[in-house]
């Protein structure tokens, strides 16, 4: 058996959009200036409330960044409500999912820096309610690229990290892989660019997401 762990934003889902909306509108509450989509896409991965310090320049978290998360959580779900700001499955990534979930020799799992109602809501909106079989959240590990999240998914399923990969689109992702002891694949269309996954240690890059098929068939091979 081997364990396939996903990361959510970026990966499986674009929603940039969205956490950038909720980002900058809570940047401005608090009187600070509305930041650019570039700070935003840096930080998706991280737990929110060091995402947050990290995008105000602080190398902890204070008080002002964990009343800034609070403000973040409360605001998530209706601005998600919005039109245009639902978090679509990438292209491809449907298709995917479907033929994954019929390998018999493969565990699939998460590992996201979203809550777990975020997780939750994205199972239910693109029908991944029995896709996951472990899954770590911002809830429940220390931010990536701590390596808890892929150890515990794979002390849950029962397989070791050296037939474990990891699919994210962030260095925090392969970093993250890479301390666990998992195989690190990074995907070209989420967030960060390829040379920034290629320096962070991913060992393969996706350019689609039929490419993971191929790539898991030859790997095993």
């Amino acid at each position: 058996m081997r364990l396939v762990l996903f990361d959510c934003d970026g990966t499986l889902v674009d929603s940039v959009n969205l956490i950038h909306e909720v980002m900058a509108r809570t940047f401005v509450d608090f009187g600070f200036a509305r930041p650019d989509i570039a700070q935003t896409k840096a930080i998706i991965g991280l737990t929110l409330d060091i995402a947050i310090a990290r995008m105000q320049g602080k190398p902890h978290v204070d008080d002002e960044a964990l009343a800034m998360t609070a403000h973040y959580k409360a605001a998530y779900t209706a601005v998600r409500a919005e039109p245009g700001f639902q978090e679509p499955l990438f292209p491809g990534i449907a298709a995917m999912m479907a033929r994954l979930e019929r390998q018999d020799d493969l565990i699939l799992g998460a590992v996201t820096g979203k809550s777990r109602r975020g997780l939750d809501l994205i199972r239910a909106a693109h029908g991944f309610d029995r896709t996951f079989f472990v899954s770590r959240t911002a809830d429940d590990c220390p931010s990536k690229p701590h390596p808890a999240m892929v150890t515990e998914c794979c002390s849950e399923a029962g397989v070791d990290a050296v037939r474990t990969v990891v699919i994210g689109d962030a260095v925090y992702d392969m970093q993250m892989a890479k301390a666990a002891g998992a195989k690190a694949i990074g995907v070209s269309w989420g967030y960060a660019t390829v040379p920034e996954l290629v320096e962070a240690g991913a060992d393969h890059i996706l350019r689609t997401p039929a490419d993971l098929l191929e790539w898991l068939e030859i790997s095993d091979a």
